[in-house]
């Protein structure tokens, strides 16, 4: 028995294969499930016109994706994040403060599909790929740049008289 596949069948092919297949396997669980039909003429006109359809549609699609990835290499984002001594960042750069700064930029991306490898902890340039479809990846160029942070010392706030500094002491008991 000849048989046309609706979708992909572990062993046997995949979706829009053309298979031979003993008839009860065909009759008693192909068809009835919905995995396939029979290989007649009109069945595989119908089926080619369909495939023709959702291919196109994918096509659409991917060149969108590839729109916004053409966009998204053009543009070059920049971000401060404050720093302590030594070059070390107070937290990391996220995807929400990625796409955040694509917003601002016009460009409207999902964080999850921004995919940061590593944790950016450091100021540099960085490239990231952002996944726009399994077929279609962008790279976004990244500057960070680092902001001191002055940290306060104990006697910043105080006055500096002597008579401050003799309040402050404890009173020795006589």
């Amino acid at each position: 028995m000849k048989l046309l596949l609706k979708e992909d069948v572990d062993g046997l092919g995949f979706c829009g294969d053309e298979v031979e297949v003993k008839d009860g396997y065909g009759r008693n669980f192909l068809i009835p499930k919905g995995k396939a039909l029979l290989a007649t003429p009109n069945n595989l006109k119908a089926f080619n016109h369909q495939k023709r359809i959702v291919q196109a549609k994918v096509k659409k699609v991917i060149d969108i994706a590839q729109g916004v990835a053409d966009k998204i290499s053009n543009t070059a984002i920049q971000i401060k994040k404050k720093m302590g001594d030594g070059g070390k960042m107070f937290g990391t750069v996220t995807a929400q403060e990625i796409s955040d700064l694509l917003k601002a930029k016009g460009i409207d991306i999902d964080r999850r599909k921004i995919q940061i490898q590593e944790p950016i902890k450091k100021a540099g340039e960085y490239s990231i790929p952002i996944k726009l479809h399994p077929e279609v990846t962008a790279q976004i160029k990244l500057a960070v740049e680092g902001e001191k942070v002055i940290e306060k010392t104990e006697t910043e706030g105080k006055p500096e008289t002597p008579e401050a500094t003799e309040a402050e002491k404890p009173q020795e008991k006589e």
